[in-house]
């Protein structure tokens, strides 16, 4: 046995800035007097995929928040930035408009707001003052976006999440991905409560979205996922930092080895939300 894949390496750090990146640096994180984030680093430029896994309660879903702008999460160190502007200075629907997108791991119901309309509105607002959506791009848009992820047109007439399967949930999560083409997206868990058929359509979906305008975070427990969509990167979170950081073969170590070996060199425990 290798002794030094027995061993953690240090805190994952990042390369000098450029503008192109979604950049974490030395970020710390508290709830109430409850210390969650401790001096995690990241970058995630755009045409990458990075994965961070990690055990429940290691602060993944925190991060997720945090860079979305949840009101409940004390930012008490560090900064992060969305190439080169402070988004902490930012309000979420700003941060939104500027090109950030967090899918949810438990999605909300809109009951009474079909996903079309749903949809028009949040394109809309991302709008310039006095711009209007032109209805037949829009609906020549949302029917592309549709059949590239598989998703039959009816779908668009229910009402956001009202109902639906955990994979329709997903699904619709990743349309509205397509749809709003942001430089930068979050999966907070995607793969949360899918069967193998509708984790499949998921990173299909994903897939179909790759390229040089986005980079992507994705946040997961398993390695399943990641048979399906294959980053570029891969980190482990432990207790609110990164811990390690490698290839896709890392994420493969961590099936076979579980994530007792990352816990048993991390300090005491932190509290996650």
């Amino acid at each position: 046995m290798n002794p030094v894949r027995n061993r953690l390496e240090p805190a994952y750090t990042v390369n000098p800035p450029f503008m192109n990146e979604l950049r974490v640096e030395n970020l710390h994180v508290a709830i109430g007097d409850q210390q969650i984030v401790r001096g995690l680093s990241l970058a995630v430029p755009r045409g990458e995929v990075h994965a961070i896994m990690g055990p429940n309660g290691s602060g993944k879903s925190t991060l997720a928040k945090v860079m979305a702008g949840h009101p409940d999460y004390q930012v008490t160190k560090g900064k992060i930035t969305m190439d080169g502007e402070d988004l902490l200075a930012l309000e979420p629907d700003d941060r939104a408009r500027k090109g950030l997108f967090l899918a949810f791991q438990y999605p909300s119901e809109v009951p009474g707001v079909t996903i079309a309309n749903f949809l028009r509105a949040a394109l809309a607002a991302r709008l310039p003052d006095g711009e209007e959506l032109e209805a037949t791009e829009y609906y020549a848009k949302l029917y592309e976006k549709m059949e590239l992820l598989g998703m039959d047109r009816s779908f668009t007439a229910r009402a956001v999440n009202e109902g639906f399967s955990g994979g329709e949930k997903k699904r619709t999560e990743i349309l509205q991905l397509a749809m709003l083409e942001p430089k930068y997206a979050v999966l907070d868990e995607t793969d949360s409560g899918l069967d193998i058929d509708a984790l499949k359509t998921v990173a299909h979906g994903v897939n179909s979205l790759r390229g040089s305008k986005i980079g992507i975070l994705l946040i997961t427990h398993y390695q399943r996922i990641l048979n399906y969509i294959v980053p570029d990167h891969v980190h482990v979170m432990v207790q609110g930092r990164i811990v390690r950081s490698g290839g896709k073969d890392l994420a493969l170590e961590l099936e076979e080895r579980g994530y007792d070996w990352a816990r048993a060199e991390a300090d005491e425990p932190v509290l996650a939300r």
